[in-house]
């Protein structure tokens, strides 16, 4: 074992010495199935920018990854298909005007399409697409009115209730839902084949569900809003111009809005709606900043839904670090000062919840300057540890690291990836759907445990501390009765599970403790035969483990070290789930390509290709160092 483990770590050193940027960074792909590539398609056209090359390169990519039925999938096991993705497809791969209603393709797709729903069964952003390009009627109300951006944040909901991920996407879509605005060309496809026998164009297929509280909550918006001073129709003006300008005050270096695809594309339409040019220079630079997203997989371009090259380079050096690599040679070296230049110094949306604190953190994405967050700030603050003492610049930045990330910890113990207290009862109330993944950013399992995990073990704080207190007690009060916990950002209670387990035995939470132990029971009971670990991307939306019945590196790495955290010895579970990762850590099939992340249940999930090395390095590491090196 000894032998194998450490060849299994060298050729993961190997392999991620060769791919290392000039740099410093690790940018392996940040894959999010077809979406992106679909509505590039769309926009480019729409804006009539004739880029065929990367138009005719991304129908190759979609094209690709049709089922032999006619659909697509967002994950292999979703079952005949997904309606939203395959609505998404059949409208790019038609819009790019190199396919027609008549090939054999795109009349299986539409096959599809009818059969389950046609356009009314598109999840809710994919009918906004659908709506400003001129394909469904705009709802006569949305349940956001734009003059709600004028709401102090002492308001019962207000702009700011949401997270900084729903407001931008929200603050572009409050400006096309109030101006209903549209935008179809002579070429623009006729889509009107996918609705179903009740529906036609002008039927309201929105849905919004109009409960009594929802009904209620939004009589007292609109009577905050009656209460602003002023005529109806200057509040108006006033609404209008303030949510621009949060749009454009948030334009990152390169044109994209907050670094998002999403939040970009929507700006763009709605700056259209306000009567900006399409050659405007503003709308320029975004689009040009949405192609600088691209990357290449398998030999076919994919438009990234952001670049995640600062949250691979951070757990890269901190991996390579415990697998032995020293902080001085040139590999890590690199990579931390390339995570030194990442850091934040700008105030962004955090201190509005945040007043006391300083910038400090790290963001997602090297076109990331305005929104740090937690997750990316612990890995970065992990991977710099080494260099603290020996370097002032790093123990400046570490310094101004650690103040922010104590600083954004929820009142209720636990800390959110972006803001603070952001978790507000009254936009479940909201009739949009996946209100709670869009527009919340509550406590999580995973940001919990590796926060404390990284305060614990890397900081001088007592384990008496009062925050490290609370995150523990948030920790073992949001235990699922079978010994989980839910990671809201992983594939996911194995996931969660992982982060916790091991944040609470940093925390000095002992191994016979009843909640560890629960914890290890339920990892061994959902163990495979083959020694792994596989869990389904159906867990979110069930709100369940599903087991994918497949081991996967990622999912036995995860699982293989929370057990490693939780035993002074190897354990028979501990020794076939290392095994797995050695036997299967150069093998390639569907369950290389499964996706790990989610961002929204059942509609985004994200494969992260850095992840097949970094994970697995790191448990034969923690392995190494806890049982073979005495």
């Amino acid at each position: 074992m000894k032998s194998r483990i450490s060849a299994g770590i060298n050729q993961l050193i190997e392999k991620l010495k060769k791919d290392q940027s000039p740099t410093g960074s690790w940018d392996y792909p940040f894959e999010t199935g077809i979406s992106t590539d679909c509505y590039m398609i769309i926009l480019l056209r729409t804006l009539e920018i004739h880029d065929e090359n990367l138009i005719i390169q991304l129908t190759e990519r979609i094209i690709s990854k049709q089922e032999k039925n006619g659909a697509w999938k967002l994950y292999y096991d979703e079952g005949e298909g997904n309606i939203t993705a395959t609505i998404e497809a059949y409208y790019a791969l038609l819009y790019s005007g190199y396919y027609s209603k008549k090939d054999p393709l795109i009349k299986k797709a539409r096959q599809y399409i009818v059969a389950n729903g046609g356009l009314d069964s598109a999840h809710l952003l994919a009918k906004l697409m659908l709506a400003m390009t001129g394909q469904l009627k705009w709802p006569a109300r949305f349940p956001l009115p734009l003059e709600l951006i004028l709401l102090p944040p002492t308001f019962p909901i207000n702009f700011y209730s949401f997270s900084v991920f729903g407001r931008a996407n929200m603050a572009p879509i409050m400006i096309l839902a109030n101006r209903k605005y549209q935008i179809r060309l002579e070429n623009s496809p006729d889509l009107s084949d996918l609705y179903t026998r009740k529906m036609d164009y002008n039927r309201d297929s929105f849905h919004f569900n109009n409960t009594e509280d929802w009904r209620s909550l939004c009589a007292t918006i609109e009577k905050g809003i009656k209460s602003l001073m002023g005529m109806p129709s200057y509040i108006h003006k006033l609404a209008t111009e303030q949510t621009k300008q949060y749009m454009l005050a948030r334009i990152e270096p390169d044109g994209t809005f907050l670094g998002y695809f999403s939040s970009t594309f929507l700006m763009i339409f709605a700056l259209l709606s306000l009567g900006y040019s399409k050659k405007d220079p503003i709308i320029i630079r975004a689009v040009k900043g949405l192609k600088s997203m691209q990357c290449e997989i398998n030999g076919l371009i994919h438009i990234q839904y952001t670049n995640a090259s600062v949250w691979n380079t951070s757990l890269i050096s901190y991996a390579l670090q415990e697998a032995g690599v020293s902080p001085k040679h040139q590999m890590a070296d690199r990579a931390n000062n390339y995570l030194i230049s990442q850091q934040h110094y700008k105030y962004g949306d955090w201190i509005i919840h945040n007043p006391s604190s300083s910038p400090g953190g790290w963001g997602f994405a090297n076109n990331n300057t305005l929104h740090p967050d937690v997750d990316d700030t612990t890995a970065s603050l992990r991977a710099i540890t080494r260099n603290v003492l020996s370097t002032p610049a790093y123990r400046q930045s570490w310094e101004r690291g650690v103040l922010w990330t104590l600083s954004m910890q929820n009142n209720d113990g636990g800390w959110p990836a972006f803001e603070r207290n952001t978790n507000s009862n009254l936009v479940g109330i909201l009739p949009i759907d996946k209100a709670d993944f869009l527009l919340t950013d509550p406590s999580s399992a995973d940001l919990t445990g590796r926060t404390l995990e990284f305060l614990c073990s890397y900081t001088n704080l007592s384990k008496n501390h009062k925050a490290i207190k609370e995150g523990m007690n948030w920790l073992l009060h949001n235990q699922e009765r079978d010994g989980s916990w839910y990671g809201r950002w992983g594939i996911c209670y194995i996931y969660g599970t992982w982060a916790a387990v091991t944040g609470l035995r940093s925390a000095a939470v002992r191994e016979n403790h009843h909640s560890i132990k629960a914890a290890s029971n339920w990892l061994c009971s959902i163990q495979n035969p083959d020694g792994g670990w596989g869990e389904s991307c159906k867990s979110d939306s069930k709100q369940v483990y599903v087991p994918l019945k497949s081991s996967t590196l990622t999912h036995t790495a995860w699982a293989v070290d929370a057990l490693i955290a939780v035993s002074n010895k190897p354990t028979k579970a501990i020794n076939a789930g290392i095994n797995f990762l050695l036997n299967q850590l150069h093998q390639k099939d569907w369950t290389t390509d499964y996706p790990e992340g989610q961002g929204m249940a059942g509609d985004f999930y994200i494969h992260y290709h850095s992840y097949r090395f970094i994970f697995p390095l790191l448990a034969f590491a923690h392995y190494q160092n806890k049982y073979l090196t005495h």
